[in-house]
Order: C-alpha cells, then sequence, then structure tokens
C-alpha cells in the first residue's frame, strides 16, 4: 500500500512538471502573439486594388503577395532605432525641437521622434513600384537665392587694349606697311616710314656727340670727358623720346650716318581698326595714323532696365549668347556705369571675357543673363513640392520604402528651386521625382483600404497646377 502510495505521488509529481514546461512554452509566446500585427488581406504591390484572403502570388504578375496590417501599413516592419532624432508638436507636426519641453505657441507637450520611427499616415511602396513610379530622392538643403537679370547689349572692343599710333614729329610718309583696315599686325611689324628733317637734325647731334665722347675720353681733363659723355647720353636720350628703337640707335652707332627715313613699328598686337597713313602725306604730331586694338579679351556693353540696376554688383557672374549661333560665353560684371540713360532708361553694365577664337567681334548684338545678388534660402527641387492650390506638399523619404506625405509654407521660387518657409529642416530625405504618381499611389491605397488609414490626408492636385508627371 505504501508503495502504491508512493508512486501515484512521484507520478503526480510528474504530471506537474509536464503541464508546468508545457505552459511556460505556450506563455512565453503569448507575448510575441500580442505583439504581432492583425493582418487585414493581402495585396499585389505592383497593382494594389488586387486583394487576397491568403498569402501566395499574384496571378497577373507572379509577384508575392504582401499583408495589409489593420495599422495601414504594408510588409515586413524593420528593426526600429531607439535614438531621438528630434522632438515635434502632435498637433503641429511642422514645428520641430532639438530638445523635449513645451511648443512656445501652443503650450503643448512635444513628443520625441526616433530613427527609423514611422507616422500614422506613412505608406510603403515596394522598391519594384518605386523604380515604376520613377521616385528619386534628395535632401532639403540651402541654396543662394540668385535671380537671372536679362539684358541686350553690344559687342565692343577692351578700351584697355587699344593702341593709337602718332608721330613725335613733322615729316612726310614715304612708305606704308600695315595698308588696309582690318589687318592683324604683330607687335614689332612695321607700319610705315616717314621722312622727318627733326629726327634726321636728332641723329646727327647724337653722332656728333658720341665723337666728341670718344675723343675726350681718355683726356686728362677729366672734366671736359663727363661734359661730352654727358651730352652723348642726352642725344641718345632724345631719340629714344623720338619713337627710336635700341635697335635703330645701335644701326646708327655701327654705320655712323643717320637713317633719313625711318620705319615706324607696331608696339602691341592686334587688328588695324582704323587708318590715316598713305604714302606722300604729311604728318604732324596730332595726326592719329593708325588705332590698333587686341580682341583676345572683349567687352560687352548691356543695357539693363533701371528697376533691375539696384540687384547687380560688380564681380557677379554673367553668361553671354549671340543671336543665331549656339555658343554661350562667361562673362564678369567690372564695371556699372553712373548715369542712367534718360531716354532708353537702361544702365550701361560692362561686362568682361575672353575672346580666344575671335569668334566675338566688334559690333556684334549680343544677350546677356547676369546673375543678381541674393541670398541664402531653404529650398527643395520645384518638382518635390505637390501644389494642390489650398496646400502644398511634400513627401519626406522615411527608409525602408516609407514615404510620409508633410503640408509645407513655401516662399519664392528661383532658377528650378521652390524655398520652404515652414514644414521641412536641411538635411532631411524628399522625394524630388514622382511626387504626383507617389501621391496617386496613396489615393488607390487609400481608397482600397476601406477604413482608409490612420491620420492620412491626401492631397489633391488642381489641374494645371504647375506637379512633377514626368514620369506619367
Amino acid at each position: 500500500m505504501k508503495v502504491l502510495r508512493a508512486l501515484l505521488a512521484i507520478a503526480a509529481i510528474g504530471l506537474i512538471f509536464v503541464a508546468g514546461f508545457g505552459y511556460g512554452r505556450w506563455y512565453s509566446t503569448r507575448p510575441a502573439a500580442a505583439a504581432g500585427r492583425k493582418i487585414l488581406y493581402y495585396v499585389d504591390a505592383m497593382h494594389p486594388w488586387y486583394k487576397s484572403d491568403k498569402p501566395g502570388i499574384a496571378p497577373d504578375c507572379g509577384m508575392k503577395l504582401v499583408p495589409v496590417y489593420a495599422d495601414g501599413t504594408q510588409g515586413a516592419e524593420p528593426a526600429q532605432d531607439r535614438r531621438v532624432l528630434y522632438y515635434r508638436d502632435p498637433k503641429k507636426p511642422g514645428y520641430k525641437s532639438d530638445k523635449p519641453g513645451l511648443n512656445p505657441e501652443t503650450g503643448d507637450d512635444l513628443e520625441p521622434v526616433y530613427a527609423g520611427a514611422r507616422p500614422a499616415n506613412a505608406i510603403r511602396v515596394a522598391a519594384e513600384r518605386q523604380q515604376l513610379i520613377g521616385i528619386r530622392s534628395g535632401k532639403v538643403e540651402w541654396f543662394p537665392d540668385v535671380q537671372v537679370f536679362h539684358a541686350t547689349g553690344r559687342v565692343v572692343a577692351d578700351e584697355e587694349l587699344i593702341t593709337r599710333i602718332q608721330a613725335r614729329t613733322d615729316g612726310w610718309i614715304t612708305a606704308v606697311s600695315a595698308d588696309y583696315t582690318g589687318k592683324f599686325v604683330a607687335r614689332g611689324e612695321p607700319l610705315f616710314t616717314f621722312y622727318s628733317p627733326e629726327l634726321l637734325s636728332a641723329q646727327q647731334e647724337y653722332l656728333l656727340a658720341s665723337k666728341a665722347r670718344a675723343i675726350m675720353q681718355h683726356s686728362s681733363m677729366h672734366e671736359m670727358a663727363e661734359t661730352n659723355a654727358d651730352l652723348a647720353d642726352a642725344a641718345r636720350r632724345r631719340l629714344l623720346l623720338l619713337d627710336f628703337t635700341p635697335a635703330q640707335i645701335r644701326q646708327i652707332e655701327e654705320s655712323r650716318k643717320p637713317i633719313e627715313s625711318v620705319t615706324v613699328y607696331s608696339p602691341a598686337d592686334g587688328y588695324v581698326m582704323s587708318r590715316n597713313a598713305f604714302p606722300g602725306q604729311r604728318l604732324t604730331p596730332e595726326t592719329e595714323l593708325y588705332t590698333i586694338a587686341n580682341l583676345s579679351q572683349v567687352w560687352v556693353m548691356a543695357d539693363v532696365v533701371e528697376a533691375d540696376a539696384p540687384q547687380i554688383r560688380p564681380g557677379e557672374a554673367a553668361h553671354i549668347s549671340i543671336p543665331g549661333t549656339a555658343d554661350t560665353y562667361f562673362a564678369r560684371v567690372m564695371y556699372i556705369q553712373p548715369q542712367i540713360d534718360p531716354a532708353t532708361r537702361t544702365l550701361k553694365v560692362r561686362l568682361e571675357l575672353p575672346n580666344p577664337k575671335m569668334r566675338l567681334r566688334p559690333d556684334m548684338l549680343a544677350d546677356a543673363e547676369i546673375e543678381g545678388a541674393g541670398q541664402r534660402r531653404l529650398s527643395v527641387p520645384a518638382s518635390a513640392v505637390l501644389d494642390a492650390g489650398t496646400s502644398k506638399t511634400v513627401f519626406l523619404d522615411r527608409g525602408d520604402g516609407y514615404f510620409e506625405p508633410r503640408e509645407v509654407e513655401t516662399g519664392v521660387r528661383f532658377a528650378d528651386r521652390v524655398e520652404i518657409v515652414k514644414g521641412l529642416r536641411a538635411g532631411e530625405r524628399i522625394v524630388t521625382s514622382g511626387t504626383f504618381l507617389l501621391n496617386s499611389e496613396a489615393q488607390i491605397r487609400q481608397a482600397s483600404s476601406g477604413n482608409g488609414m490612420a491620420g492620412m490626408s491626401m492631397p489633391q492636385p488642381q489641374a494645371g497646377a504647375n506637379n512633377d508627371q514626368s514620369h506619367h
């Protein structure tokens, strides 16, 4: 009897152990089940209107069906990083702060937003669907607000590279080398030859002074020798002032004879823009014989309208184009004339640019786009903003295929960007291409889910609104 009781006690203890172990195994799975999300149905990520009560493969495209949960999300949930990104006002999601506390405008408590956390109105789009829609992402950035002002102008020669040729004495031209307007002459190339009694007399004085210095240089009369040397040096300087070249002076010294017809050489490279030198012509120091312009660098004198003039500063960039050609040239604003033209109400702005291939010719008409001064603005590409008329929306890229619609306030538009006044911060990732189709995708999801998505309010673009439809 005692043995039977002992066996019954052992059996009871075993049953209790087995039951406890099995209950522990079953109970340990309860939190995971409780923490799991309720699946409403399964959809085709490529065709979200196709629904199924069971997992499997879509019959039309062969893609694996993804679950749609009761909280409105799709697919598997990634593990969340509990690092706090910032704090926001749940009643005004556009307000953000780096520290916890209260919204000074409303007095409401701020809630943390964690890395990887997604708002309830975020939608998930599979990678294949993103590629089909043409979704591209970028960042909210600070960009300079550069305004472009259009002006018309005219190409002119750089006045600092223009050389005017005149004779220093009276005389008569005996021969002309640069014999037509438009001819290119190199530095040191002969222009014309002329005879001048004054030049002949100056050469003879130099020869006499040089001879006297040579005779007296070994004389014991040092003062006389120094005087003769000074006279020779003075005569040589006079020849240089009369535009004799050092080579011509050496020719005089070696031949011991004056040059009857003196040749004048070009002091610079350039094109003959005007010519007033002809054989047999009498010339005076007032006669302008040649104008030579170096066109390796030119100016564009642009006419800027009076209203745009205050926005333009020296040193700013400009782009020059010539009507009828496809070439574009980079230039700089070098000078702004101080006076408005009373007839046209425009201001002359001087643009300077190189002309290495000589494609820009004086008196050509030119179109100028001058970049005016601006300020740095927080902005996004214009294609990122979905304009519904009464509201403007930007989609934030939350990663792992999740996108959050965010209502924003915009400011000025410049170039291909739009200023963000409220709703975004610098560095946030946004959708820059495919916003219109992404919004359509969200509306289809909202309609196909029956009860809509929690907190989701999709914008309805107006007809003719400036939206990104480039991939439609």
